[in-house]
């Protein structure tokens, strides 16, 4: 048999492999998300995402220190308010939980990059994304809310903020508040493509930011819909986004492929709490080998075309690439 092709040739050994590898992958490109709360001396293991925990902001340092220490340079902050109510208030106070959080971060931990969830579910006492106009989100209202709440955390220090409520006009609004406060400079990651995923569920437990009523469903996106992501990410870049999320991650890679080639942004992706919780207890069961199955989600996300990963397996995935195991 003779055959001019024999793409085994380039599978022949280790080192052979790697030198062809397509996907490259670095842990500069890895975001970790923490989550930090209220009160004092607080470090507590979040029940449906085990190895995850909620600090209060004087054990965050600790925590942080140990991102850095494992090789991981940027974090997303989620804050927990003690107290909520219909306006989200706490959002965008000065003494923010998020806000508090960012100063005493920056401090302590200044050489991690510092990224901040900008949205109202977990502030609100009703649990949804913006402000209430009887049991519908009034889009253009909560729009100064999303813009003081993005200004607030940028003058506690953040370095990126990053809105995810899917409100339209969103980043345009954020944008223009940033530049005309002097914040040309800060980037803004934005959630562009999120859907109305079931994969949220341990997130909500973590956040307390399951909504009293009703569902996301009139902002957050239809899961059959393909071209209507296209569009809400075209529509962020034009409103001045610098960097486009797709979430969930394992269920939607096909959008992470089409939005990486459609545009000229990097591209995001966020494996949610559902994608860490299944993980988990499957590995508890002993049904799949755990540090295999995150390098392969990982490296499907990238081949797909995101080129930064937000994942709570963030400080494993950065060993695996120092191990040399994936990258």
């Amino acid at each position: 048999m003779e055959m001019t092709r024999r793409p085994r040739r380039l599978r022949g050994n280790e080192t052979l492999r790697k030198m062809v590898r397509e996907t490259r992958m670095d842990k500069s490109s890895l975001i970790y998300p923490i989550f930090v709360k209220d009160g004092k001396n607080i470090k507590e293991e979040i029940p449906s995402m085990e190895g995850q925990f909620r600090y209060s902001v004087d054990r965050l340092p600790y925590a942080l220190e140990e991102i850095a220490e494992a090789g991981v340079s940027s974090v997303m902050l989620f804050g927990i308010p003690e107290h909520k109510d219909e306006m989200g208030s706490q959002a965008y106070a000065e003494d923010g939980i998020v806000q508090r959080a960012l100063r005493e971060a920056k401090k302590q931990v200044p050489d991690l990059y510092y990224i901040t969830d900008v949205c109202m579910c977990e502030y609100t006492s009703h649990g949804h994304c913006g402000v209430l106009c009887g049991h519908e989100v009034e889009n253009d209202a909560t729009l100064e809310l999303l813009s003081k709440t993005a200004l607030s955390h940028v003058q506690a220090g953040a370095d990126m903020v990053a809105p995810s409520d899917m409100m339209d006009g969103r980043v345009g609004a954020i944008r223009r508040t940033l530049d005309a406060s002097g914040y040309k400079e800060t980037p803004i990651m934005s959630y562009a493509v999120k859907y109305a995923s079931a994969f949220y569920g341990p997130f909500r437990d973590a956040a307390g930011s399951a909504p009293s009523f009703g569902d996301r469903k009139s902002y957050q996106m239809d899961y059959h819909n393909r071209r209507e992501a296209m569009k809400e990410a075209l529509t962020d870049v034009e409103e001045g986004a610098d960097i486009l999320m797709v979430k969930p991650a394992l269920s939607y890679l096909d959008l992470v492929s089409e939005i990486s080639k459609a545009t000229c942004v990097p591209i995001a992706a966020y494996s949610v709490s559902g994608e860490y919780a299944m993980v988990k207890a499957a590995s508890k069961m002993g049904w799949i080998e755990e540090d295999k199955i995150i390098c392969e989600m990982a490296v499907g996300t990238y081949r797909a075309g995101a080129g930064i990963y937000l994942t709570y397996f963030a400080k494993e995935l950065a060993r695996f690439m120092e191990e040399g195991r994936i990258g």
